[in-house]
């Protein structure tokens, strides 16, 4: 058979006695031309056959003939098709084409000029819609002027039902980094989603003081501009400058916000310190201690020696040491020693020997009062009741025993105690009633209780001194290697120093145990929180809660409201010398007359505490005090108690219980019914962020985008030293080799809802906001094409039948309403990754890949036949584009909101002002056609398969479809265009099972019922083996399923359901085998052809 190649060729089908003609067109064709009348062959003559042998050779040839003619046929549909293609498309497109580059000559660029906008004003659009997406161009103006339209206020009279939200108040010091966008991302896609969902929505934006924090900065600017302490300056004067600072300067992070999209009401901004937000700490501090739940103690606390204060757990950082290690500590200009554990030993009062201790703060032996054993312990039996005697000091250790504390497997067995220094040794000495000598001074140095031989020595000179001394008396046994956790203050790098202080605390018990059940009763759960794991540890946390220290030996902050009265024939003149003389008020006035009624007739004066509250204890009252508290105000009577609290899972304990204690007290109820526990942001690597690896991450240099070189600026301004910066640098070039390309906001926004899914920790990599930032131009060239289709006159439709249209208008309509409900439920439940990944799904693989792509055939050349589809395509692309920008929008706010601007207006109604006011899609239950959804699900089968098999070829082939059943066959015919033009295709032939399929062709299986062929030379040796591989795969799947399913008790174990599920996956299987068994005998015949 010779096979030969044409262009166009008029073929001749002949019958054998060359009767009547008929004769098609075939362009590009490839035929066989052994039967043709056309064709000219000439044969060497051949040897008489018997009559037999002409009959076996007639019916070969009738066969063979029979084969050309259904080839023949199948070629003939299939060029006719792709001759209507071609009419329809190929010739338009090159017309169009031309007018496309002619119309870009014509084009005028000022029509692509934005003009400028004034300040508050509406945005100011061009004339024709830029032709890339240019984030900063999209994202400027629309913020100032949906502030200043009031779209972010809440109406406190208003019908609605109130969904709130308070900010996590960020720190007056900071400046926006990405924990703060991811948590402003979060909380704007739920307050934008309920205000267009029909709520009175209010987010309140707030700053806390930070009373740490803040003290720290101006003391280090003072210090930097003038030299000076705040010591020098004067607590009055000190505390003036930490407000000129704060006027200046503070503030900065919510004006980064504005930035971010956050839809803050800004008429309700709080400050922790303003005068509304000051009356209620001091009156929730006085109503707390009137009811016995706040009171004065000695007690241990964490000690910075730098701050000269106590700081809370939180402000501390743990370092894990294993082995001796070096490490800079402030204050000391050599690194200090840690890791490493001392022993020495206690000579024993009346000469009987010694007993040997250890420990890795040897320098507190000066504040030992005792020697701990377990009672058990025969080593130590003879020592039971006996004394120690200290070697420097004289002072005599009584030997305890303690069978909590001491583990005699544990060192010698033997422990020194010292009460007040170390948190264990502070329980033994109160169980022991043991003298708590404290040998610290409040800056970190040895005072007179450590003796004449160290006082005045900073702590850490002091460890050093007192193993020389040791070693001088010959009391020194040794040290060796020990693994220990450091802790560090997080605000100076200094070592916390457990120091025994008089403080306030807030008894937690009861109020606790309020805060735990309305978490984990299940009878009466007034508080959920999400994740649900978190829920264990609230139970844990709450469970263990011990009283909480609330006072802060700082200048900056709320000044504790209690005054000590010192009488004037008072013996000790220290303030607190007695601890009943405190009288708790709103103001010294109050206070005065208070102490007159309780010292009637005695001299006295009155002395503030100079101590301030802990910064925790403000914030705590953050939902009450923004909505007015402790007055009756309207806010607080509509708005109270908010909604949902979103926040990062680290502060569980440390500002969400605290919230919620704090609340149900004085609120009378739980400050809110849902808690979102965000995960915690690392690098891409999984790393922490931290300045000394390069790795921090600010979220207005993804926004704006920054060079490398401005990466390392950044770095230089910083405090790194010259071995960090260094590693700091090589970081940023391994991660940003190139810097960081402009985002902007919504595709930050965008990426940072999407890593909501990962767990406890999100490890960002800007790739993949950066993706995202590719996407908003996906977006933003769909609405351009849709602006070129709808044309300047375009009227959207009032209202739409979906029956009455093509089957890819009803498809996209119907996937619409799935991505609408997925994403509201996803919304409602916090599942804010999938509800993202249901609208961008929505938006780039069905209505981007697959709707605009197949309706292009109709408004190529404005074909007459296409004029209904053409109509309906377009009301079809306008919904989708109105609807489909109103669920993107409480994500991406700004891009979403300068295309919705530019969409026609359906006619007979009022276009609202903005998107961010108009009401979230919901559910239209006409727009579902399932059946419809099930052929598109065969039809983008099919294209995928095709695809697959073109593989990066964009050149159009003919294909061939085999169905194995009719309803398929049908489905697949009817939806032939869809395929034609997302597949790319120069023509489909569909066939049946008796057809014959092409020889030579790349085939792939769909699935059970359908296969598809394309016109593509390929390896059919390689493609054998990946079917082979296939087929092995679902073989081993039939196999493990049919054992499964004839396993003993399966029938009695199984469930009905399950049951049908397996059989009916099972008959798949089979099916799916034997098809993929056909094609593999189908590339096993051109094999055998080649050969």
């Amino acid at each position: 058979m010779v096979s030969h190649s044409y262009n166009s060729l008029i073929i001749c089908i002949a019958n054998s006695s060359c009767g009547p003609r008929r004769s098609i067109d075939v362009f590009h064709g490839e035929c066989n031309v052994d039967e043709m009348c056309c064709s000219v062959r000439v044969e060497p003559e051949k040897q008489e056959l018997s009559a037999e042998e002409l009959a076996k050779k007639k019916k070969k040839e009738e066969k063979a003939k029979e084969k050309e003619l259904k080839k023949l046929k199948a070629l003939q549909k299939a060029e006719l098709a792709k001759q209507q293609a071609q009419q329809v498309s190929s010739n338009p497109k090159k017309s169009e084409r031309k007018n496309v580059k002619r119309n870009a000559d014509e084009e005028n660029s000022e029509d692509f000029v934005e003009p400028e906008t004034p300040c508050g004003e509406k945005k100011r659009l061009s004339r024709q819609i830029a032709k890339q997406y240019n984030p900063s161009a999209v994202e400027k103006s629309w913020y100032a002027w949906w502030e200043k339209s009031g779209f972010f206020v809440a109406d406190v009279n208003s019908s609605k039902p109130p969904f709130v939200i308070v900010l996590p108040p960020p720190n007056v010091t900071g400046a926006l980094h990405i924990g703060h966008a991811l948590t402003s991302a979060i909380q704007d896609t739920i307050i934008r989603w309920r205000r267009m969902s029909g709520y009175n929505a209010l987010w309140v934006p707030g700053m806390d003081h930070a009373g740490i924090a803040t003290q720290v900065v101006v003391e280090k600017k003072i210090m930097r501009e003038r030299k000076l302490t705040r010591h020098d300056l004067g607590r009055e004067r000190f505390v003036s400058e930490v407000w000129d600072w704060k006027n200046q300067y503070g503030g900065t992070i919510l004006k980064q916000q504005r930035r971010l999209g956050a839809s803050l009401d800004w008429s309700r901004e709080s400050f922790t310190m303003d005068e509304k937000r000051s009356k209620a700490v001091t009156e929730a501090f006085l109503r707390l201690f009137h009811e016995g739940l706040i009171y004065r103690d000695i007690r241990l606390v964490n000690w910075d020696c730098v701050l000269r204060t106590a700081i809370s757990d939180i402000e501390v950082d743990y370092e894990d040491i294993k082995e001796r290690t070096l490490l800079k500590v402030p204050g000391y200009q050599e690194p200090v020693e840690f890791g490493v554990l001392i022993s020495f030993a206690y000579p024993l009062e009346g000469g009987l020997g010694e007993i040997v201790v250890a420990t890795t703060r040897v320098e507190t032996m000066l504040g030992d009062t005792a020697i701990a054993v377990h009672p058990k312990d025969e080593r130590y039996t003879k020592f039971h009741g006996k004394y120690a005697v200290h070697p420097f000091n004289g002072r005599k250790l009584p030997i305890v025993c303690d069978d909590i504390l001491v583990d005699p497997s544990f060192g010698t067995g033997a422990v020194k105690i010292t009460p007040a220094h170390d948190p264990n040794d502070f329980e033994v000495g109160k169980r022991h009633k043991l003298e708590f000598i404290n040998i610290f001074t409040d800056d970190g140095k040895i005072n007179s209780c450590g003796g004449p031989q160290f006082s005045g020595m900073p702590r850490f000179k002091a460890r050093e001194a007192v193993i020389e001394a040791l070693k001088e008396k010959n009391l020194f046994r040794g040290h060796t290697n020990n693994e220990m956790r450091l802790g560090r203050c997080s605000r100076t790098n200094d070592v916390v120093e457990p120091l025994i202080k008089p403080q306030w605390y807030v008894n937690c018990s009861s109020i606790g145990k309020d805060a735990l059940d309305a978490v984990i009763n299940d009878e009466n759960r007034r508080i959920e929180i999400i994740p649900k794991q978190y829920t264990a540890e609230w139970k844990r946390w709450m469970e263990n809660i011990r009283d909480w220290c609330i006072s802060r030996q700082l200048w900056w902050g709320h000044r504790i409201p209690a005054w000590y009265v010192m009488l004037d024939d008072d013996e000790l003149k220290d303030l607190g010398s007695y601890n009943d003389r405190w009288i708790v008020a709103r103001n010294e006035e109050d206070a005065r007359v208070e102490a007159n009624k309780k010292y009637a007739g005695k001299q006295f004066q009155l002395f503030q505490d100079p101590d301030v509250l802990d910064t925790w204890f403000s914030s705590g009252l953050f939902p009450l005090s923004v909505l007015g508290w402790p007055e009756d105000t309207e806010d607080f009577k509509a708005f109270y108690p908010t909604s949902v609290l979103e926040t990062g899972h680290d502060i569980l304990f440390f500002w969400v219980a605290r919230m919620v204690m704090l609340g149900m007290k004085l609120g009378g109820d739980v400050p809110f019914r849902k808690v979102y526990l965000h995960p915690m942001i690392r690098d891409a690597h999984g790393r922490k962020m931290s300045k000394s690896l390069g790795n921090v991450i600010d979220p207005l240099e993804v926004i704006n985008g920054i060079s490398l070189e401005g990466l390392h600026k950044r770095l230089e301004e910083g405090n790194l030293d010259p071995n960090e910066l260094t590693v700091a640098k090589e970081g940023q070039v391994k991660d940003f080799p190139n810097g960081i390309a402009e985002c902007g906001a919504d595709a930050l926004r965008f990426a940072l809802v999407s890593y909501t899914a990962q767990s406890d920790k999100i490890n960002l990599d800007i790739l993949r906001v950066v993706g995202y930032r590719q996407w908003c131009n996906k977006l933003w060239n769909a609405v351009r094409f849709a602006m070129t289709r709808l044309g300047d006159d375009y009227v959207p439709c009032e209202d739409i039948v979906p029956e009455l249209m093509p089957f890819c208008c009803q498809w996209i309509l119907s996937v619409l309403n799935k991505a609408i409900s997925k994403t509201v439920s996803s919304m409602e439940s916090y599942d804010f990754s999938d509800a993202a990944s249901a609208v961008y799904s929505w938006w780039q693989f069905q209505l981007c890949d697959v709707f605009i792509e197949a309706i292009k055939p109709y408004f190529t050349g404005n074909d007459p036949k296409f004029a209904c589809e053409r109509n309906f395509a377009r009301d079809t692309l306008w919904l989708c584009l109105e609807v489909g920008l109103r669920l993107l929008h409480p994500f991406m706010p700004f891009v979403t909101e300068e295309l919705w601007q530019r969409l026609p207006s359906a006619a007979n109604r009022v276009k609202k002002e903005s998107i961010m006011i108009c009401d979230y899609p919901s559910y239209v239950e006409k727009w579902t056609n399932e059946k419809v959804e099930y052929e598109m699900d065969l039809v983008e089968s099919a294209v995928k398969s095709l695809r697959s098999l073109a593989k990066e070829s964009r050149e159009r082939r003919p294909a061939f479809a085999l169905c194995r059943t009719g309803l398929l066959k049908d489905i697949i015919s009817s939806h032939e265009l869809e395929i034609l033009t997302l597949a790319n295709l120069s023509s489909l032939t569909v066939i049946s099972e008796n057809d014959a399929a092409p020889t030579g062709w790349a085939v792939s299986v769909v699935n059970e019922n359908l296969s598809v062929y394309l016109k593509l030379r390929v390896n059919a040796a390689a493609e054998l083996e990946k079917l082979k591989k296939k087929m092995d795969e679902l073989q081993k799947q039939k196999e493990k399923l049919s054992q499964t399913m004839n396993a003993a008790g399966y029938q009695e174990k199984v469930p009905a359901h399950i049951h049908e599920e397996n059989v009916a996956k099972l008959a798949t299987l089979v099916q799916e085998l034997l098809s993929f068994e056909e094609a593999s005998q189908h590339l096993e015949r051109d094999i055998a052809e080649d050969a």
